[in-house]
């Protein structure tokens, strides 16, 4: 709009915002594009590297069979873990001096001791004790014993070793997501009458949800790349099955690559139903809020 003296209004100005691209961002971005494009090369054109060595056992069924296990170990020993981890959280939170002295020291072993060592104890768990009993302690009456090695095999000291270390890791993450709520909030579940399972399950934890679920989804990602670890008990996972390959064949390197491969791979796919499930629980949570919102203008009104 132009008034009478020629000049233009505020009306006539553009709304529209441009964003100014920079020249640096390009620069940087060939810099990056070009590197990567020359460490490619390098790598492709290497001869001490057979490419089709790695092509024949990309999808060779022992090393399906390798990938397949790991996913195993990751996904059992992560469940355990969550759980139990919720429960020493639960414990550590307790008003009970034994139970939080309990989940303080279970915390301070597992976590303060390195993952490599814990594997191979249990791995070797059979020096310690060559028999599993069950019985009644200090009256020498015995209902049934088995050989450690027939029960605490490889893959049971796998998850053994993975679930309560991470286990440990898991109540810190549960536990600071169930004190991220409010305490009004367990004020207001009392005022109602709620039990306290009640008032964990439908208010404290579906708040706690939002804390706990990003750095759970992480330490998954981080599980699926630890499993490597069971590799000094050959506990059949992956990189095992890679290494038992490369130990005939002679070609360590084409088979380490053949791993990273398949770790990036399922990493990936981790990362991103991490991120489907972060952005699902956030639309959750909005949802909520705004129902409570509503509920909350309703009744002002």
């Amino acid at each position: 709009m132009t008034t009478s003296t020629g000049t233009k209004t505020g009306t006539d100005i553009p709304q529209a915002i441009v964003k100014q691209r920079n020249l640096s961002w390009w620069i940087s971005g060939l810099i990056v594009a070009a590197v990567a494009a020359f460490i490619a090369q390098s790598l492709y054109v290497n001869p001490n590297i057979a490419w089709p060595v790695v092509g024949e056992f990309i999808l060779s069924p022992r090393i399906l069979n390798g990938l397949w296990t790991t996913l195993e170990l990751a996904v059992l020993s992560q469940a355990i873990a969550i759980v139990l981890g919720l429960v020493i959280s639960l414990m550590r939170l307790s008003s009970n001096p034994v139970a939080g002295a309990v989940s303080r020291g279970y915390i301070w072993l597992f976590r303060g001791t390195p993952l490599l060592v814990q594997i191979l104890l249990w791995g070797n768990f059979a020096l310690f004790y060559d028999q599993i009993t069950l019985g009644i302690p200090f009256t020498g009456v015995t209902f049934a014993s088995w050989p450690t090695n027939e029960v605490i095999t490889t893959f049971v000291a796998a998850v053994l070793g993975l679930a309560l270390h991470e286990a440990a890791y898991m109540a810190e993450i549960i536990r600071s997501g169930i004190m991220s709520v409010g305490y009004g909030q367990t004020e207001a579940a009392q005022a109602l009458g709620l039990t306290r399972g009640q008032m964990m399950s439908r208010v404290v934890v579906p708040q706690a949800l939002r804390i706990i679920v990003p750095p759970t989804g992480n330490q998954f990602i981080q599980m699926l790349k630890m499993t490597s670890l069971v590799a000094v008990i050959a506990g059949g996972d992956l990189l095992t099955v890679a290494q038992n390959i490369s130990a005939v064949n002679l070609q360590t390197i084409e088979l380490l690559i053949v791993a990273t491969v398949w770790y990036l791979l399922v990493t990936s796919i981790a990362s991103a139903g991490q991120a489907l499930l972060e952005r699902r629980l956030g639309r959750s949570i909005r949802r909520q809020k705004d129902r409570g919102n509503k509920t909350a203008r309703g009744r002002a009104s």
